[in-house]
């Protein structure tokens, strides 16, 4: 695995030398936030060598280099899911190349199910903490000692000194914003108003399909991590309503401009 990031990391210098200091993964709904920094390079995920492709439809798929105000920034235009059938590893292969690329801080965001019944459609979600216990860890198999140690400390996956940054960003842009801990399910189908109502029980405020796995392993190279999740809808039992990805798509679009106000505040302050 090191050796395939290697040959990736040679793929992205043969094409740009930026080095970033911020890593941000967009979720559902953010994806054109990239289109409006100053650009500097992009980068197709298609021409890096090894690299997997995500094959959700919405997005780009490409790394975007450039600036938000004065901050050397790399971002993803789509993101590689579990559920899409990669192993793992390879789910967080984009954010370790990041990290390698020289990103420091990294920050993720997401589309969610929200399952404390005091969150609404189009609430913003600061993830203060997770639960990966329903999917692999990406750290299974043998250790990258070029990246991390064997056994790493989880007990602050998402740093403090963030969190209270974006609390003040939040403030700061007059955007609402909830606090919570985030689980991830394997999906791609919405979980079931018993997993829920698990989810729940053991003290998860949203569910998804992504993130946290890419917090483990960012946490495991050292990265300092932050994430908001975009809560799109209330999980399966929770209204008794029907889901769908048009209404998480449809809520998430609502949101946008205020996500990506806070999401631009929060990338120039880290």
């Amino acid at each position: 695995m090191y050796k395939k990031l290697l040959a990736c990391l040679e793929s992205v210098r043969a094409k740009t030398d930026f080095i970033p200091e911020v890593a941000v993964i967009l979720g559902s709904g953010l994806g054109d936030f990239a289109d409006e920094i100053e650009i500097v390079d992009t980068i197709s995920y298609n021409d890096i060598e090894g690299f997997p492709v995500s094959t959700v439809s919405g997005h780009k798929g490409r790394f975007v280099f450039g600036y938000v105000e004065k901050t050397p920034v790399v971002i993803m235009q789509g993101r590689v899911h579990f559920y899409e059938g990669y192993p793992m590893s390879d789910v967080v292969l984009p954010t370790r190349l990041m990290g390698m690329m020289g990103a420091k801080k990294l920050l993720l965001t997401n589309a969610a199910g929200g399952c404390n019944p005091k969150f609404h459609a189009c609430d913003l979600m600061m993830i203060t903490d997770h639960i990966t216990t329903a999917v692999p860890s990406p750290l299974i198999g043998p250790n990258l000692e070029q990246l991390g140690v064997r056994f790493p400390d989880m007990s602050n996956v998402y740093s403090e000194r963030l969190q209270n940054v974006i609390r003040a960003c939040a403030a700061e842009c007059e955007v609402a914003l909830q606090e919570g801990v985030y689980i991830q399910f394997t999906g791609p189908n919405y979980e079931t108003p018993a997993e829920v109502k698990l989810a729940r029980s053991w003290g998860a405020d949203a569910v998804g399909m992504s993130t946290a796995c890419e917090a483990m392993a960012a946490c495991h190279m050292g990265m300092e991590v932050c994430g908001i999740s975009c809560i799109t809808n209330m999980a399966a039992g929770i209204t008794g309503e029907v889901l769908d990805h048009k209404e998480v798509t449809e809520a998430a679009d609502k949101v946008a401009k205020s996500f990506k106000a806070l999401v631009a505040k929060v990338i120039v302050n880290m």
